[in-house]
């Protein structure tokens, strides 16, 4: 009979790195339109303008355009709405969160010599929030056929008996701690050459909830030069820091009071199984830009980011919960919970490089209309040390693509007051878009300028459908997500 977990000892375990999935990587290689609210106004097409904080994250060139001494900060409210589908039931979560996204500041010092053709210099420090991680997701149905034994099953596969019986849960291994759990949780049996099979009933129509809690963010510092020659070309370099603090916490509920033929006095009656993680490190990375005026009216831009080079850890808590008719145990109540933080080595991930091309016309005092497009590979995404996560960097490379970001902005000027508009259009960094579909966004503001003060408000929408699984192996039917963002934003400039 297998042995009841009563684990009660409370300490720290490291043991070797955890499973990486695709959507591990693109949390972190994905960038939202955040920053001031006059660039989310304008769909953040602002490769070939500069002139806005904000802007020296698409194009660092764009400090030099700086006429004078600036500086900005941010607020913003954002809402989220996910309307999640499984086997026909449909399910909406909200969310709402409140923060500083953006504040910085330029400095402008020109160049007092007059036969050089180098007439002024920019430096800039400028944060801007590029991912806010709170989110929620509840999803429930009855799935006819797939049963949360066959995550554990997956798992279990290959690995000896023994090994499940004769180690505790903080010496094993990612894969083998997964196994564990389903073993000693009587959600699998044994079964020869090393396999295992679902212990539960095995009728189908299983009712499945889960409930997915994140928080947390994704940041970068850019420090900026900048310059202008000859008040006609415009250069720029960033060099970026990055920051990443994300907790995400699962908890998956499945039981069989429904299943055909279940007998409620023998055998796994229901079960919760919960992962609580969290992410945090740090990263670098640099970007080189230009813009030039063709004519007093027209300017084209480029822009070049490199890749993000991050180093991050993880902590991973996990219980399992089982109810039980009769399983050894004394009563109906089965709880597996080693009550252990594991915390896995140190790990590098590398996101892709970015391409920017830009235009932008201004029409004299009255306006102006600008519009970027972007190109990101995604394949070429890695987790490194590369030996440990070759199976992880073989499926990025096979899944994932080549993503084009369009961004248009445009701007009306009606004596001190502004008003903006903008659309964006990113394609999906998958391969098969219907895992994460493309995403459309809009985006509306005004701004009005007091002299030595600017007060800017911005109201952004955007969509995107995907197909989400609860697990990443045994367990895969998706529920399909629609996930709605609206986002206001508030910024206040001034010079100094």
């Amino acid at each position: 009979m297998k042995k009841l977990l009563s684990f009660i000892i409370i300490v720290s375990a490291f043991t070797t790195v955890k499973a990486q999935q695709v959507s591990d990587a693109l949390q972190y290689a994905n960038d939202d339109i955040n920053g001031t609210a006059r660039f989310r106004a304008m769909g953040g097409a602002f490769g070939a303008l500069g002139g806005d904080l904000s802007s020296l994250s698409v194009n660092p060139a764009g400090s030099a355009v700086f006429t004078g001494n600036f500086a900005a900060v941010t607020l913003s409210n954002q809402n989220k709405k996910n309307t999640s589908t499984y086997f026909g039931t449909a399910n909406d979560t909200k969310d709402s969160s409140f923060d500083m996204n953006q504040f910085g500041s330029v400095w402008v010092f020109n160049n007092t010599n007059p036969d050089s053709k180098w007439t002024k210099m920019s430096l800039a420090l400028n944060y801007d929030k590029t991912n806010n991680f709170n989110n929620s997701i509840y999803t429930q149905g009855y799935n006819p056929t797939n049963s949360v034994s066959n995550y554990f099953s997956s798992y279990a596969n290959g690995i000896p008996e023994s090994t499940l019986t004769g180690n505790s849960y903080e010496a094993l291994n990612y894969n083998e701690q997964q196994a564990f759990l389903g073993y000693n949780g009587y959600l699998i049996n044994p079964e020869a050459g090393n396999q295992y099979s679902s212990a539960v009933n095995p009728n189908g129509n299983y009712y499945q909830q889960n409930r997915v809690e994140s928080n947390g963010y994704n940041g970068k510092i850019a420090f900026n030069l900048g310059a202008e020659y000859d008040q006609r070309f415009y250069f720029g370099v960033n060099l970026n820091a990055h920051f990443v603090d994300f907790e995400n916490y699962t908890s998956f509920y499945e039981d069989y009071q429904d299943s055909p033929g279940n007998n409620t006095t023998a055998g796994v009656q229901a079960s919760r199984f919960t992962n609580q993680l969290y992410t945090y490190g740090s990263g670098f990375s640099m970007q080189i830009g230009a813009i030039a005026k063709v004519t007093n009216e027209f300017r084209v831009g480029l822009a070049y980011e490199s890749p993000t080079w991050y180093s991050l850890n993880d902590e991973l808590k996990q219980t399992l919960s089982v109810n039980c008719a009769d399983c050894g145990t004394n009563d109906t109540n089965f709880f597996a919970d080693p009550n252990l933080v594991i915390y896995y080595p140190t790990y590098r991930l590398q996101t892709p490089s970015k391409y920017t091309g830009s235009l932008a016309y201004i029409f004299g005092g009255s306006g102006l209309l600008s519009v970027d497009y972007s190109l990101r590979d995604y394949s070429n995404t890695k987790f490194r040390p590369s030996n440990e996560f070759t199976t992880v960097n073989n499926a990025l490379n096979n899944t994932l693509d080549v993503s084009n970001d369009l961004r248009i902005g445009a701007e009306y000027r009606i004596k001190q007051w502004s008003l903006r508009g903008g659309y964006r259009f990113e394609e999906s960094p998958y391969k098969n878009s219907s895992t994460i579909g493309n995403l459309n966004s809009y985006s509306t503001g005004l701004g009005y300028n007091f002299g030595n003060i600017k007060l800017d408000m911005a109201y952004t929408y955007s969509k995107r459908d995907n197909n989400q699984a609860f697990f990443t192996q045994g367990l895969t039917d998706t529920s399909s997500i629609q996930a709605i963002q609206n986002n206001i934003t508030l910024t206040l400039g001034f010079e100094l």
